[in-house]
C-alpha cells in the first residue's frame, strides 16, 4: 500500500490540512494518508502547544468517517523531541510491506537538511510530496529524486491564527471542521 506520511503538531487540525491530504488522495497519488501527530517538533516552541492527546482527538474529529486520511498517535511512544527519521525506521519495522512517502510543505522543504538523516529520509521513501507555500521556493531540492513539487492549493491558514482568533473570541467558523469547532468550544482549547 501506497502510505502518505503528513507529520505536524496540527495546532490545531484546520482546513487547509485537510485540503491538502484530500488533494493527494483524489490525485490517486497515495492508497492512504496518516496525519501524524508530533508531540512535539524540534524546531518549533512548545508554548502555544495543546496537549498532544487533545491534539489526536481534534484530528479524529476532523477525520470522522474518513477511511483512507486517519490520525496516528506514532509519535506518542517515541522519544520526545520527534524525529522524522525514527519514526519512519518504526513505521517500517511494523509494516515493513508498506511504501513510505513524506508530505511537506515548501516551507519545510527550505530547512530540509537539518532534519536528522535527512539524506537516509531521501533515500528510504519513496517519495516526498511538496505542496506550495506563498514566499517558499524550496529550490535547493527540487528536481531531486524522490521529492515532487504538488500543484496543490495555496491554502494560507495557520494555527496561529486560529489560536489567535479564539483567544479573542472571534469565530474559527470554515477555518476548521465542524466537529473541530465544536471541541474547541466544548472543552475551551485555545482560549487563555
Amino acid at each position: 500500500m501506497k502510505v502518505g506520511l503528513y507529520f505536524g503538531s496540527f495546532n490545531p487540525i484546520h482546513m487547509g490540512h485537510l485540503i491538502i491530504a484530500s488533494y493527494l488522495i483524489e490525485a490517486k497519488q497515495l492508497d492512504q494518508i496518516r496525519l501524524i501527530i508530533s508531540p512535539l517538533n524540534p524546531f518549533k516552541e512548545s508554548k502555544d502547544l495543546l496537549d498532544h492527546h487533545d491534539r489526536l482527538l481534534l484530528a479524529q474529529a476532523a477525520l470522522a468517517g474518513q477511511e483512507k486520511i486517519l490520525a496516528s498517535d506514532l509519535e506518542f511512544d517515541l522519544p520526545i523531541p520527534s524525529y522524522t527519521i525514527d519514526s519512519l525506521k518504526a513505521l517500517e519495522r511494523q509494516e515493513p510491506n508498506n511504501q513510505y512517502s513524506l508530505i511537506m510543505g515548501e516551507d519545510n522543504l527550505e530547512h530540509f537538511h537539518k532534519w536528522k538523516e535527512h539524506d537516509l529520509l531521501v533515500e528510504k521513501l519513496k517519495n516526498i510530496f511538496v505542496y506550495p507555500r506563498i514566499g517558499y521556493k524550496g529550490q535547493k531540492y527540487r528536481g531531486q529524486g524522490a521529492i515532487t513539487t504538488v500543484d496543490a492549493p495555496i491554502i494560507e491558514l495557520s494555527g496561529t491564527a486560529i489560536r489567535r482568533r479564539i483567544k479573542e473570541g472571534e469565530s474559527v467558523s470554515y477555518w476548521v471542521h465542524p466537529n473541530v469547532e465544536c471541541l474547541l468550544y466544548k472543552k475551551g482549547f485555545y482560549k487563555q
